[in-house]
């Protein structure tokens, strides 16, 4: 299913202000989430804390400060620099990207123990497909054009 089928079925089944949600998420990202709804707050720390690690990273490779480039937000409670770095060291990017995106999967998994088709449950359900589209993309991308573009560029 993708995200577009999702949201259309969507219609009429969950309240309007649900379904606006949900396709403001999915337009608009995650950090456009102004909202109390606890698990779209876990969801927001956890990419924070990732984004940031991975920042460190990045600048420390480019010997620049990492800190002007930080969210700092204060709600982040996770110790996320393991993953990061473990996934900073594999073979290739795709297979960090790939690592990381599995322990995205693993937190949504968690987030949704206790919630049976609820909100909080389709929420859970929109990014997990969201994942998934993004690795349909990278799976049915055209590799040749892409090197092409890139070793073609001054």
């Amino acid at each position: 299913m993708t995200m577009d089928k999702f949201l259309e079925s969507a219609k009429g089944l969950i309240p309007d202000k649900d379904r606006s949600l949900l396709q403001d998420l999915r337009d608009k990202g995650i950090f456009s989430y102004s909202g109390n709804i606890p698990i779209l707050r876990k969801w927001q720390d956890f990419n924070v804390a990732l984004n940031n690690e991975l920042v460190k990273i990045r600048a420390a490779r480019k010997h620049i400060d990492a800190e002007k480039f930080l969210h700092t937000e204060g709600r982040l409670g996770y110790d996320v620099s393991h993953l990061v770095s473990a996934a900073h060291r594999k073979a290739s990017p795709a297979e960090g990207e790939k690592a990381l995106d599995e322990e995205r999967w693993g937190l949504l998994d968690e987030l949704c123990i206790g919630h049976y088709f609820d909100l909080e449950f389709l929420v859970v359900y929109m990014f997990k497909l969201m994942i998934l589209e993004r690795w349909n993309k990278i799976a049915t991308a055209d590799k040749k054009a892409i090197m092409d573009e890139v070793l073609t560029k001054d």
